[in-house]
């Protein structure tokens, strides 16, 4: 008689399993090779889904910077695809997920798919909690195709449990202009009516400072509790930062659910301390940081990931 086949099962996480699909790159850290290793290190389960894979980044986000790579290689998974990887987890029972991240998304069929993935995973578990960042564009230039946009403001942000847009992409969200704290509150109370019960303005430039501002709507009908980070400027441009941010955000809020400030400033000081060693290694090998787009310094930066110090605190709005 042949023996019985040996069934392979995946182990439940304490932590969490996250399935993060985002962009990835063979060389630097932007998408999900910025997200994925500080995830594990803060002890969660993480399986990634690659929705392109590149030589480097494209420079599509450094479109308005000269120091990006002149060229790119790569594949690009379509909706069709997603779904096919999706199926094949269902059909072994690996389809149970605590969160679900998603990052830049260059089409409306992929991210309708994704739509779908977010029904199927809460299908299997209803308390599923979707961190989505809406990377749509910056400093008032969209960078993705327009029509997302009302797909985000549609049919996404009802779904998400969490939100992480920049100063651009929380207006394009909420039809408004950002120009003022007042407004970036504003901005974050349209998006709880909306769906999300955390928002995360991860950046807004107002009168030359660099402010974070989050909020979170505990219950419906409650206001909701709001704060900012005052975040230096480090003159150098980074790439994958806004990717590692929201993973960090996922990873600490889950961890202190009921403070979303302490988790962003966990994030924000892991983050500042990361882009400070990046600038100063590059330095110390005698590059200009202000003459080049710089990859982040993840890996020499785990113990930030791990253990941060707090530097940068919240501080609460009345």
């Amino acid at each position: 008689m042949a023996p019985p086949p040996i069934l392979s099962l995946a182990l439940p996480s304490e932590t969490g399993r996250v399935l993060s699909i985002q962009s990835h790159t063979v060389q630097g850290y932007v998408g999900n090779k910025s997200a994925v290793f500080p995830l594990q290190l803060l002890g969660y389960d993480v399986d990634p889904i690659n929705s392109v894979q590149f030589s480097n980044h494209t420079g599509k986000l450094l479109l308005f910077h000269s120091n990006r790579y002149p060229t790119f290689k790569g594949q690009v998974l379509n909706g069709e695809q997603l779904w096919a990887l999706i199926q094949g987890l269902e059909s072994n029972d690996l389809l149970y997920y605590t969160h679900l991240l998603t990052g830049y998304i260059g089409s409306v069929s992929f991210l309708s798919t994704v739509l779908e993935v977010v029904n199927k995973l809460r299908s299997i578990n209803p308390k599923l909690r979707y961190v989505c960042d809406p990377v749509m564009g910056d400093e008032g230039k969209l960078y993705v195709p327009p029509e997302l946009v009302s797909v985000y403001r549609e049919k996404v942000v009802p779904v998400a449990s969490m939100l992480t847009p920049n100063q651009f992409e929380a207006e394009l969200l909420t039809n408004s202009r950002i120009e003022s704290e007042r407004d970036g509150r504003e901005a974050c109370n349209i998006l709880h009516a909306a769906g999300p019960s955390m928002v995360v303005i991860t950046s807004i430039n107002i009168d030359g400072n660099l402010l974070l501002i989050g909020s979170h709507q505990k219950e419906q009908g409650l206001s909701p509790e709001q704060f900012k980070i005052v975040i230096p400027k480090i003159p150098a441009y980074f790439t994958g930062t806004g990717d590692l941010t929201t993973a960090l955000l996922l990873g600490w809020s889950n961890k202190y659910p009921n403070n979303l400030d302490k988790a962003a400033e966990l994030a924000v000081s892991t983050v500042q301390a990361l882009l400070q060693r990046t600038v100063n290694d590059y330095k110390t090998a005698g590059h200009d940081p202000q003459s080049t787009s710089l990859e982040i310094r993840l890996i020499q930066s785990q113990d930030d990931i791990r253990q941060p110090e707090i530097k940068f605190r919240a501080e609460r709005y009345a």
